[in-house]
């Protein structure tokens, strides 16, 4: 099964970027963690990361046809992006929306999401065991 991570903006500065919130794991640390548990399932994974919604939206499209499942942390696109939601239901792949921290003991504003009624869940407040917990749910729905 094919697997895309995609992280959204400022997700690169993982690891410098508020780590009483988000924790002093790199983007690398953690991309390393993704693809080794992801062998571990027997899932292939790409990850990316990009700060431009457009850029994440073309990934989403280009890798339509390779991927079988989503794993996304669109960071502040969750709560903005009405395109990022719409990419993710045009391609039309299970998806699982992931958060680092815990959007719902945030900021008001970071309580909406628009991207979770196109997702089958949100798994948040786990720090990389977020990501890890999606790839774990996806490797199940493979066995199912």
């Amino acid at each position: 099964m094919n697997v895309l991570v995609l992280h959204g903006p400022n997700l690169n500065l993982l690891g410098e970027r508020e780590p009483s919130i988000y924790g002093t794991l790199t983007l690398t640390e953690l991309d390393t963690k993704i693809r080794s548990r992801a062998m571990e399932l027997g899932l292939q994974v790409r990850c990316f990361q990009s700060n431009h919604e457009g850029a994440l939206i073309d990934e989403l499209h280009t890798a339509r046809k390779w991927m079988d499942a989503l794993v996304i942390n669109a960071g502040a696109y969750t709560h903005t992006s009405y395109a990022i939601r719409d990419a993710i239901a045009a391609v039309g792949v299970q998806a699982w929306e992931v958060h680092l921290s815990d959007i719902l003991a945030r900021e008001p504003w970071r309580r909406e999401s628009r991207i979770a009624d196109v997702c089958v869940e949100q798994i948040m407040g786990k720090g990389a065991g977020s990501y890890l917990e999606a790839l774990e749910r996806i490797a199940a729905t493979q066995e199912e």
